[in-house]
């Protein structure tokens, strides 16, 4: 969420603003120089390549790999690398395939740390690492006695990062901002030991877009980059997944936006490549305004199925269902109004949120009668009444708003956020793994009230940032970074070290039990909207072959 990234973009002025010394590393043939800032114990070190700079012939094509800087004799790292080219930041860049690591002052290669390793969100549109200061959550865990090493990376998004049609898919360029991701966690497990870490004990977690790639990471070799997960509002299914052919009107609209190419005499829907490979940086930027501008949709350039071989060849749920999916143990959450934040204001009737519903998860031409039966069935689980809506627990008050637009944040919470946290925790917890489940509930008083416990809201806690003025935000920030350092560690919660906090259970098949996070966390039944998600369960065929065909794959 923007907001909270742009708190956590200010806050890293408690990096920039240090007096500096030099914290050094050797990589290869080069020192590796950082920045030591003693007042936190810890040493920093940004903007670190991991693959080539895909600038030029490498523009849209898959990462290349850079697990050494060759004869580089010295590499500054003292600051974060610029973010990957996106809307509204004048600073980005297209070079920006870096990674940035957080430690403990004067480790050796030999310390064997955990690694926290993190993917921010942003809908695949924007984002970037140096939104997220971690120096608190390194410090607590210094504090607390069990040190870890936080690392981060920047990935490509919008149109560079997910090229869409069949031209992106003959070239090989679907789903580049993912392929970057693993580029980074090549490079963590290649190189993290010279930085005092085990590459054998890396927790990767992200919120959003960051957990949804960590969830298609997940199914297929996550495992063998790290030895447990933490998912934060977000899964495979959380965002509607296309063919990619599917959405070659986007792409093709998106060419067409850039200045040259649609008076190009080659230029052809299947032939944008390289009209688009010779464009400035800021044409294309231009051109990615004017088509999001123009589609009106809030994420226009998401991941695609990728086919055979893909990173996502098949639905998610097809492929857990099968079987996907390694044996890690994973903490997995949402907080309590998720939908809020991508419900339309302007609902106002149930002809709308039929509407509103079939453009998310259904074919554009209503086909299977059973299909519409069913959304007709789900809608009836959502009465209209204000006081059952979104945000929850706030009675009649609509805020201004058509008691409509309560009613479709619920359905959307429970149908792309909460749901799907039950589906695949039921599915790991079925199968012996272990399973930690969250249910973020503290207010936040600094939200607009019609928004309420919105999507995004715990991660200034998570990075020990909570919001002022909010009575409790402190110690439960406190108790939520001591559980997830916890984890990344000794991949239980509740190591016994640090804060005194309510002990947090297993996720069992039987006694399904997530843990409440807020002033006064505690144990509860996983139950709040039971019905409501066990027919989304239940119907998971119906949705399924919603999804598929709307995916062009039937």
């Amino acid at each position: 969420m923007r907001v909270a990234s742009l708190f956590l973009l200010l806050s890293g002025i408690l990096l920039s603003g240090q007096d500096a010394l030099a914290a050094q590393v050797r990589l290869g043939k080069t020192t590796i120089v950082g920045a030591d800032f003693p007042a936190l114990k810890q040493e920093f070190f940004g903007g670190i390549p991991f693959a080539s700079p895909p600038t030029g012939a490498l523009r849209f094509k898959p990462p290349v790999s850079q697990l050494s800087l060759g004869n580089v004799s010295t590499l500054d790292a003292t600051k974060f690398g610029a973010s990957c080219t996106q809307l509204g930041v004048s600073t980005s860049s297209e070079d920006c395939l870096t990674l940035n690591v957080f430690r403990p002052a004067g480790l050796k290669a030999d310390a064997a740390l955990p690694v926290m390793l993190w993917i921010y969100g942003g809908g695949f549109q924007d984002g970037q690492s140096s939104g997220f200061n971690a120096s608190r959550i390194v410090l607590q865990s210094i504090t607390r006695g069990t040190p870890i090493i936080y690392a981060s990376m920047n990935y490509r998004t919008g149109p560079f990062g997910f090229p869409q049609g069949d031209e992106a898919a003959a070239q090989g360029s679907l789903n580049l901002g993912l392929h970057d991701q693993i580029a980074a966690m090549q490079w963590i497990k290649a190189n993290i030991r010279a930085f005092g870490g085990d590459p054998r004990k890396v927790t990767i977690f992200g919120q959003s877009a960051g957990s949804m790639s960590i969830s298609h990471h997940y199914l297929n070799n996550l495992a063998d980059f790290a030895r447990a997960a933490i998912f934060e509002s977000g899964w495979g299914p959380t965002l509607p997944l296309f063919s990619a052919s599917r959405s070659l009107p986007l792409w093709v609209a998106f060419a067409n936006a850039t200045s040259g190419c649609a008076t190009s005499p080659a230029f052809a829907p299947n032939n944008t490549f390289p009209c688009l490979l010779n464009a400035t940086t800021a044409e294309l930027v231009t051109a990615w305004n004017i088509t999001a501008t123009a589609s009106q949709a809030p994420f226009p350039f998401p991941p695609v199925l990728d086919g055979p071989g893909g990173i996502i060849p098949d639905l998610p749920t097809t492929r857990l269902l099968a079987g996907a999916g390694p044996r890690i143990p994973f903490m997995s959450g949402t907080v309590l109004d998720e939908g809020t934040s991508f419900t339309p204001s302007v609902v106002s009737s149930e002809a709308q949120i039929d509407e509103f519903v079939e453009a998310l998860f259904s074919p554009s031409a209503l086909g299977a009668v059973a299909l519409n039966t069913t959304f007709t069935e789900l809608l009836a689980l959502y009465p209209d009444d204000p006081a059952a809506g979104s945000p929850f627990f706030t009675g009649n008050n609509t805020f201004g708003l058509s008691p409509e637009y309560k009613r479709a944040a619920s359905l959307v919470t429970d149908l792309t956020f909460l749901g799907l946290r039950r589906f695949y925790g039921d599915i790991a917890a079925s199968r012996g793994i272990k399973v930690y489940s969250y249910w973020f509930t503290n207010p936040q008083l600094e939200n607009p009230p019609q928004v309420g416990v919105t999507h995004a809201s715990e991660i200034l806690y998570v990075y020990g940032a909570p919001p002022a003025g909010n009575p409790g935000a402190a110690n439960l920030s406190q108790n939520m970074v001591d559980y997830w350092i916890s984890f990344a560690t000794s991949l239980t919660p509740n190591d016994g070290k640090g804060s005194k906090r309510p002990t947090w259970e297993l996720y069992e098949p039987k006694s399904k039990r997530v843990l409440m996070l807020n002033a006064t966390s505690k144990m509860i039944n996983d139950d709040f909207h039971l019905n409501q998600t066990k027919f989304i369960d239940l119907n998971n065929t119906l949705v399924t072959f919603s999804q598929r065909k709307r995916a062009g794959l039937i």
